[in-house]
């Protein structure tokens, strides 16, 4: 069987175990680079994207509070001056707040901004929002129409209110407080409103005498974070855009070929197809495509196997039905038997073909199981001289008088090893002796040789020599076919299956070798059969 199955492995294609591999990507996966270069490359959009913006709200808060600390010390400068902001006169300096609110009204413009002035004891004593409100000229909020009732707060909302301011009070005392020591002070905080703003305290001196605290504030924090948030989107559209990519490319490249895959074993499980077929995905250089050629080839195989096993039942059943059908017609003839001699001779004809049914049940049952006893012994180094060795003691110690001799010719010097199963090696020169043998003449010799070739250190030879017939030329080939047998005039009928060297030859190549039939040349024609066994060295005994 195993025969079949290599012809139609080699003519359906080389298996997956024979192509050349090609080289391997990102850890060994092709795909699954693919798969974490994209998710990377989104979540690296969006970490530096928010490190770049980050960064920009980081400088435009130290900008911001760059230029209120800028404003603000021209305007203590000027606000600590005797004719401006502090009394003149007085033995102690001290603020005006008057001059100083007046000066504030005339000079500060609020563009977004907030000015306060504290004296010493950290009292407000000017606010630009308060003295803009003074200005003549600006127009009034619009008067609540007559009738309209008065709106009522609600209870939470003024609570929150009034927690939010005093947080908001509280945070602006503590930074005019550090201030009165005589550090400017620069801080982001809230402000009664909850807003967040960018608030620059810096002390008002006159020489060393620091007579109060200008704290200027600007509320376009919100703003710029606002911005920022809308500068970010962006890049999260851009990785959104970068994950919505990776996912097709996964359904695309992965998803569907695995889907198609499943279908086409669906299909080949449920047999409306024999192998699987998608040359799209078998043109691939990744691992859909190492798996659709994987799944083509074992498909292939099991097809070929299939078809083998079908071919071997047929053959089987032809070859049992001529010993019952030779039972049946004997058995048929058996009452109408007269004399007994004739019965005798029905009886003895009975036993052949008993006999012949029964080695070809053995025979069948030893080739049956075969391929299930190469996949689960594990090859290991087998020392071949030893083996035949061996093989030819259990020949000398049963032989029997008129059988041929068994006769081994070692090679000279290191033995021979090989890698494979011992137990099967042995049942092919076992064969190949037993089939020997049979064509030998009584008392003749069958001689095993074993050879190593000085062109190629990789092949070991073993030659099994008969002084037989030989066999026919136009079936030099055919012998190894399975139930082929053609024996020469008085050879016991049904003595052989036909299987011995369809096992040979089976057994040989799953071992990586080769295995041939030739006629030794004659005089008069061929001396004899001669079968050549070439298998692999083991590798560790190879000579350089």
């Amino acid at each position: 069987m195993a025969s079949d199955t290599v012809t139609a492995r080699a003519e359906a294609g080389a298996p997956a175990a024979d192509r050349p591999r090609r080289p391997k990507r990102f850890g060994g996966s092709r795909l699954g680079g693919l798969i974490l270069a994209l998710n990377l490359l989104s979540l690296l959009i969006l970490f530096v994207g928010a490190l770049l913006l980050n960064e920009w709200q980081r400088g435009l808060i130290e900008a911001r509070q760059e230029t209120l600390k800028g404003q603000a010390e021209m305007l203590v400068r000027v606000l600590g001056e005797p004719q401006i902001g502090v009394t003149r006169g007085s033995p102690t300096p001290y603020l005006d707040s008057i001059e100083a609110s007046r000066w504030l009204r005339d000079n500060f413009i609020p563009a977004g901004q907030r000015a306060r002035l504290f004296d010493v004891d950290g009292i407000p004593v000017a606010d630009s929002y308060e003295v803009t409100e003074a200005i003549p000229g600006q127009p009034l909020p619009p008067a609540r129409p007559a009738g309209t009732p008065e709106a009522r707060p609600d209870a939470k909302a003024v609570a929150g209110n009034a927690r939010k301011l005093e947080q908001a009070r509280l945070a602006l005392a503590a930074e005019v407080e550090a201030a009165l020591e005589g550090q400017p002070q620069a801080q982001l905080r809230t402000n009664e409103s909850g807003d967040r703003i960018v608030s620059v305290s810096i002390p008002v001196r006159h020489v060393q005498q620091v007579l109060g605290v200008l704290t200027l504030e600007a509320g376009d924090v919100d703003e710029m974070v606002g911005a920022q948030r809308r500068a970010l989107m962006p890049f999260a559209l851009v990785a959104l855009a970068v994950n919505l990519l990776g996912s097709l490319l996964l359904h695309l490249f992965v998803a569907r070929p695995v889907m198609r895959l499943s279908a086409a074993a669906d299909e080949v499980r449920l047999q409306r197809a024999r192998a699987i077929s998608l040359p799209d995905l078998e043109g691939r250089k990744d691992e859909i495509g190492d798996l659709a050629r994987s799944l083509e080839s074992m498909t292939e195989t099991l097809s070929a196997r299939m078809d083998a096993i079908e071919a071997f039942a047929a053959d089987v059943s032809h070859e049992i039905k001529n010993p019952l059908t030779s039972i049946r017609s004997a058995l048929e003839t058996l009452p109408l038997v007269k004399t007994e001699a004739q019965r005798e001779k029905l009886t003895a004809l009975l036993q052949q073909d008993v006999r012949r049914l029964d080695r070809l049940i053995t025979d069948i049952s030893n080739a049956s199981r075969l391929d299930a006893e190469l996949n689960r012994d594990r090859p290991r180094t087998v020392d071949l001289t030893a083996l035949l060795a061996d093989i030819v003691s259990v020949y000398d110690a049963g032989r029997k008088p008129g059988e041929s001799r068994v006769v081994f010719t070692p090679p000279s010097g290191e033995h021979a090893m090989i890698v494979g199963r011992d137990g099967p090696l042995g049942q092919v020169f076992r064969n190949l002796i037993d089939n020997a043998r049979s064509f030998s003449p009584p008392d003749g010799e069958v001689r095993l040789a074993l050879l190593r070739d000085d062109l190629d250190e990789r092949e070991i030879r073993v030659v099994v020599d008969d002084d037989g017939p030989g066999i026919p030329p136009e079936n030099l080939e055919t012998v190894f076919e399975r139930f082929y047998t053609s024996r020469p005039r008085g050879t016991a009928f049904g003595a052989n299956s036909g299987l011995g060297l369809s096992i040979v030859r089976q057994i040989v190549e799953a071992h990586g070798g080769t295995v041939r039939a030739e006629n030794r040349p004659g005089s008069d024609g061929p001396a004899g059969a001669r079968f050549e066994v070439a298998l692999p060295a083991a590798p560790s005994v190879r000579r350089p």
